[in-house]
C-alpha cells in the first residue's frame, strides 16, 4: 500500500513539475487515500500541504486554503516545524489573493521566523519573495522592489534557478507598476530566459505576460497582443485561470488603446467571470475601471462615473494602495471630461 502511495506521489510531483496541475491534484489525491488507509501521518501531511500548492498554482485559491490549514494542523500535531512553515506560507499567499494582505504578511512573517529558526535557507527565500510579493498587492511598491532584491540575493547565493526566475517576475511588475517600463522589460526577459531553459510553463506564461505589458506601456499594442497570446495559450493549457484572467484584462486595455471597444468589452467580460469565481477582489477592481474607461468612452458618462466608484470602494476596503489611487484617476478624469484612454499599468 504505501509503495503503490509513493509512486502516485512520485507521480503527482512530475505532473506539477510539468504545470499538468489537475492530473497532479488526481494523483495527488490517490497518493493521499492509500496514506489515509496506511494511517501514515507524514505521508498525509506530505500530500495535503502538495495539493493546496497545486491548487494555488491553478488559482482554486479557496480551496487552497482549506488544504493548507488542515496540512498545518496536522504538522502542530507532529511538531513538524519545516511544514508548519510551509503550510503558513502557502496559506498567507492563498489569502493574500482573496484579499486579507495582512493577515497573509502576518503569516509569512511567522513562517520566515520558523525557517531562520531551522537554519533552512531556502524556505527564506521563498518566504522573502512571498514577503514581497505582499508588499506589491499592498500597494507599497518600493518595499516590493526591495524586498525582491533580497529574494533574488537568497536565491542567487543558493543557485536556485526557478527562485532567481520568480524573483526577474515580481521585480519585473514591480518596475512596471514604478513606471520603470526599462528595467521591468529587462527583468522580465532574463525572467522568460531562465524559464525557457527550465521548461517552466508556468513561468514562460508569466514572463510572457510581462513581455506583453512592457510592450503595452510603450504604445507597441499589436506586439504586446502577441504576447498575451502566448500565455494565455500555456495558461489555458495549466488549467490557471486567475492568471489567465489577468492577460485578458491586459489584452482587454490593449484593444481600448487600439480602438476596438468591442473586442475590449469581450475580454473584460471574460476575464470579470473569472475573478468573480476565484473570488479575487483586485482582479475586480481592474475590470471595473476597464469597463468604467470603455463606458465613458462610449458616451455613457454616468454609468462610468458610477463603476469608478465602486471600483473605488471596493479598492478602499481591501486597502489596496495602487488601486485606489488608480480608481481615484479615473474618477477625476470622467468628472473633469478629460479623459484619454489610460493605459494604466
Amino acid at each position: 500500500m504505501i509503495n503503490s502511495a509513493i509512486k502516485h506521489f512520485k507521480t503527482a510531483e512530475e505532473q506539477r513539475r510539468c504545470s499538468q496541475y489537475a492530473k497532479a491534484v488526481s494523483s495527488y489525491k490517490k497518493a493521499l487515500g492509500l496514506y489515509k488507509k496506511a494511517s501514515d501521518l507524514t505521508g498525509i501531511l506530505n500530500c495535503t500541504i502538495a495539493i493546496a500548492d497545486t491548487l494555488r498554482a491553478k488559482g482554486d485559491f479557496t480551496l487552497a486554503k482549506v488544504f493548507y490549514e488542515e496540512g498545518l494542523g496536522i504538522a502542530e500535531a507532529l511538531d513538524d516545524r519545516a511544514s508548519e512553515a510551509d503550510a503558513m506560507t502557502g496559506l498567507g499567499l492563498s489569502i493574500r489573493a482573496l484579499g486579507d494582505w495582512k493577515e497573509a504578511m502576518r503569516l509569512i512573517d511567522k513562517a520566515n521566523r520558523i525557517y531562520g529558526s531551522l537554519n533552512d535557507r531556502y524556505g527564506e527565500a521563498f518566504s522573502v519573495w512571498a514577503k514581497a510579493g505582499t508588499y506589491r498587492i499592498k500597494g507599497d511598491v518600493k518595499k516590493a522592489v526591495e524586498t525582491f532584491h533580497e529574494a533574488l540575493d537568497r536565491f542567487k547565493k543558493l543557485k536556485d534557478k526557478s527562485g532567481i526566475a520568480y524573483s526577474y517576475c515580481g521585480l519585473g511588475g514591480s518596475s512596471r507598476v514604478s513606471n520603470n517600463f526599462s528595467d521591468s522589460g529587462k527583468f522580465y526577459t532574463l525572467a522568460n530566459k531562465n524559464f525557457q531553459e527550465l521548461n517552466d510553463s508556468f513561468g514562460m506564461a508569466y514572463s510572457y505576460c510581462g513581455l506583453g505589458n512592457v510592450r503595452r506601456m510603450h504604445g507597441n499594442y499589436k506586439e504586446a497582443l502577441a504576447y498575451f497570446k502566448k500565455a494565455g495559450v500555456l495558461y489555458k493549457k495549466i488549467g490557471d485561470r486567475v492568471s489567465y484572467a489577468y492577460t485578458l484584462w491586459s489584452v482587454g486595455v490593449s484593444n481600448i488603446m487600439l480602438g476596438d471597444f468591442e473586442k475590449a468589452k469581450k475580454s473584460f467580460d471574460e476575464s470579470d467571470a473569472f475573478f468573480i469565481e476565484t473570488k479575487d477582489p483586485r482582479g475586480r477592481i481592474y475590470c471595473m475601471l476597464g469597463f468604467s474607461e470603455l463606458d465613458y468612452l462610449s458616451g455613457r458618462k454616468k454609468k462610468a462615473e458610477a463603476t469608478a466608484l465602486k471600483a473605488l470602494q471596493l479598492a478602499e476596503k481591501y486597502r489596496f494602495k495602487l488601486e485606489t489611487g488608480y480608481a481615484k484617476r479615473l474618477s477625476k478624469a470622467i468628472v473633469s471630461g478629460n479623459v484619454f484612454p489610460l493605459n494604466l499599468p
